[in-house]
């Protein structure tokens, strides 16, 4: 039996009321990590690559439940730990990587709202990225013995020189000038144009004395702009994490696919060819908008060609150098380990508080084994919540029989859901030390 460490009150309350809900608990999910070495070590690689100024992509592929969500948000995890800037959303209808109706504006929006730093896990970090800028420039210009604005303008002069660098140089250059003035509109103004919330030129140009903004057809060159620009602050780096890829395989118009799949293209070409500098990006998607040669990303040839898989992996051998991540299945003894987890979890990390015998674990492992074949070690979601349903009513009737409600347990095979469905075979909050054990 694994030792499990005495888990705090607030946290245990907190990562079972998502579980019973069905959903991924923001906190704790050490709590029940279990497998997946392999691919988390691949992760780390990608962390490390960009923090050194790298690039790095990742395709994180699995079925509804296999953990898609627990990678992307183990990536963030890392990634912060790492001192790199974290970006993160989810794709939708109305947030596409392509568009010409504002829905790759509203997704770099969702992106910019949900920026992270390590001091600001919560996401909402931009305004502190640029103050953090503006400190770090004028500690630099009163070492030299300059004007603040003069290092300013010295350090994004390499930002000036990409796509649409100019504006965007222009803007940081506009907050650090509100900042130092005191002038609240002024900031205001520049970080609703970092954040592509201007719908049109005309209020930016009023506002800011710029002549673009951020829209449907610059998103991916302003992802490189922020990139480039947080190293200037004195972060490591950007990881950029999109979850729900699936979303452009169902689009129904083939050129919006098409145009998706070009920007997922120049991405994957940036990286593979070296051109990429300290940013990265790790998608989740399903096999079929991977694999599918009518709708998916192999329906464009070029894109296959650069993802397709190591031949030789195959006979049990996998290949984690690659861009493409193909989640594996938990193993029956890794599952067991889960349970037990679910069980110390209850019990609050004390095992004179266990609700149920080992034999319990193993009844339930064979009962969800019976019912739902393969898709139990693939996608575990429905037996964890299954399971801790099974705890729940344990908890609150002492005298109830586990044998008799085991039998009576309904357990279905998953066929999708939300993006942030449960799959503890990955852990979402990592802390340092459990960091340090995964880079072992």
């Amino acid at each position: 039996m694994t030792k499990q460490p005495v888990i705090k009150s607030k946290d245990r309350e907190t990562i079972l009321n998502a579980l019973r809900s069905g959903v991924v608990p923001r906190i704790g999910l050490q709590h029940i990590q279990v497998g997946r070495k392999r691919e988390i070590e691949a992760l780390l690689s990608d962390v490390d690559r960009v923090a050194a100024a790298g690039g790095a992509l990742r395709f994180v592929i699995g079925e509804y439940g296999a953990g898609k969500t627990f990678f992307l948000f183990l990536v963030r995890q890392l990634a912060l730990a790492k001192n790199l800037v974290v970006m993160q959303a989810d794709l939708s209808p109305d947030k596409r990587l392509h568009s010409t109706t504002g829905h790759a504006r509203a997704l770099y929006a969702e992106l910019a709202q949900n920026t992270a730093t390590r001091t600001s896990p919560d996401g909402g970090a931009l305004r502190n990225i640029l103050e953090r800028f503006i400190g770090k420039a004028a500690d630099e210009a009163k070492a030299k013995g300059v004007a603040t604005a003069d290092e300013i303008r010295t350090k994004l002069e390499d930002v000036r020189q990409m796509a649409g660098g100019y504006e965007f140089a222009s803007v940081v250059t506009a907050y650090a000038r509100g900042y130092e003035e005191g002038s609240d509109e002024m900031q205001s103004a520049a970080l609703r144009w970092l954040r592509g919330e201007y719908v049109n030129k005309t209020a930016a140009r009023q506002e800011l004395d710029v002549r673009t903004i951020i829209d449907d057809g610059n998103v991916y060159d302003n992802l490189k702009l922020m990139g480039r620009f947080v190293r200037h602050a004195g972060y490591s780096g950007l990881f950029v994490c999109l979850d729900e890829l699936v979303t452009l395989y169902k689009l129904q118009s083939a050129q919006s696919r098409k145009m998706n799949f070009d920007q997922i293209l120049r991405i994957i070409n940036d990286v593979l060819q070296g051109s990429a500098e300290g940013i990265g990006f790790a998608l989740g998607g399903t096999p079929d908008f991977l694999l599918d040669t009518r709708r998916g990303l192999y329906a464009d040839g070029a894109i296959q060609s650069r993802l397709a898989e190591n031949t030789f992996a195959k006979g049990g051998f996998a290949d984690y150098s690659g861009p493409v991540i193909r989640l594996q299945n938990l193993t029956p003894d890794e599952l067991l380990v889960l349970f037990e987890r679910l069980r110390a979890l209850f019990a609050g990390g004390d095992p004179a508080k266990f609700l149920v015998p080992d034999e319990a674990l193993d009844a339930f492992a064979t009962h969800c084994r019976e019912r739902i074949g393969d898709s139990y070690f693939r996608t575990p979601r429905n037996s964890v919540k299954a399971f801790v349903d099974l705890l729940s009513i344990l908890e609150q009737n002492p005298k109830a029989d586990w044998r008799s409600l085991i039998g009576e347990a309904e357990i279905v095979e998953d066929r999708g859901a939300s993006a942030d469905a449960i799959d503890p075979g990955m852990p979402l909050d990592v802390s340092d030390n459990e960091l340090s054990r995964l880079q072992l």
